[in-house]
């Protein structure tokens, strides 16, 4: 009797074990995929976790507008979520409080941030996925300001009256805020403006300032007929998309690095523009916007 007790035991624990793992002990729980609370911030998890389910055995799970960087990186460390995208300028600043360099690449500012997090929260950097959404110094079309780069913007601010209006924050941010940037470019702004980063494009787009720190895949720079400039001597850091991963989570799912490097180089600036503005302008779902965008390149099937 007592055998048989402990055989029915062990054979419960057989079975156990099988549903908490598939084949090559690789776990079957969802992959969970954070976002921040904005347009841009819910589209990506749906691109990546659409791209996951269909490129592997791997299920998905999403916490969409968890939060900013200062709830996704603890709720990453914990173990709450397995990945979401972030911009490596961001890692670079607001989570490893690592000085920017000027002129550093793309590729110098990736590793930086991948040893940084690799070190210090047991996650790394994937490969990159193709955009950045960094700064642009962008104004009004029919401002009368003709300028293409950031050069050409100081010198007419110089000459001219030119306001400027940027979120509290960044008059405070060391390393790549208003007094950096203005050591960098001899602006001469004729008044300086402090704007919540929301109401920002409506005082450019209305006049009441006539220059924003805008980000480059934010629709409304389309939307509201902006132009934007060139940071040409690389002032701002780069702010490359990329996939960022528990280390734990890459072991317990051995296909899952491979399988989201096949999105490496995938989503161009103006693709990811255009996704945003379907979702801010036109209404539409999130998760239909990636799915049509991964169907169109030929990613994921039908």
């Amino acid at each position: 009797m007592r055998k048989s007790i402990l055989g029915g035991l062990l054979a419960a624990a057989v079975v156990l074990s099988g549903c908490s793992s598939g084949t090559g002990g690789e776990s079957t729980d969802p992959i969970v995929i954070g976002g921040k609370p904005w347009t841009e911030q819910y589209i990506l998890p749906q691109l990546l976790g659409q791209y996951i389910e269909a490129n592997s055995d791997y299920t998905v799970e999403y916490k969409e507008g968890l939060g900013e960087v200062a709830i996704l990186t603890p709720a990453l460390e914990k173990g709450d979520i397995d990945m979401y995208v972030e911009y490596t300028g961001t890692g670079l600043k607001d989570v490893l409080k690592e000085e920017s360099v000027t002129g550093q690449s793309s590729e110098e500012v990736l590793e930086r941030v991948r040893q940084g997090y690799e070190e210090k929260l047991e996650a790394t950097w994937l490969e990159p996925l193709g955009f950045e959404n960094g700064y642009t110094l962008a104004f009004s079309k029919g401002s009368g300001i003709e300028a293409t780069t950031y050069s050409e913007l100081a010198e007419i601010s110089q000459k001219e009256d030119v306001s400027f209006g940027a979120p509290h924050p960044f008059y405070e941010r060391k390393g790549d805020g208003y007094n950096d940037m203005v050591k960098t470019y001899p602006f001469n702004f004729s008044q300086l403006e402090s704007f919540d980063p929301a109401i920002m494009y409506e005082a450019v787009k209305s006049g009441e300032v006539d220059v924003i720190p805008a980000f480059t895949t934010d629709s409304r720079i389309g939307l509201f007929d902006l132009q934007t400039t060139e940071d040409d001597q690389s002032f701002f850091p780069k702010y490359d998309a990329v996939p960022v991963v528990r280390l734990g989570t890459l072991e317990e799912y051995p296909e899952l690095e491979e399988v989201l490097n096949g999105l490496a180089g995938q989503i161009s600036e103006e693709e990811m523009l255009a996704m945003n503005a379907r979702v801010d302008q036109d209404q539409e779902v999130a998760s239909d916007v990636a799915r049509d965008f991964l169907i169109e390149k030929g990613l994921i099937k039908e």
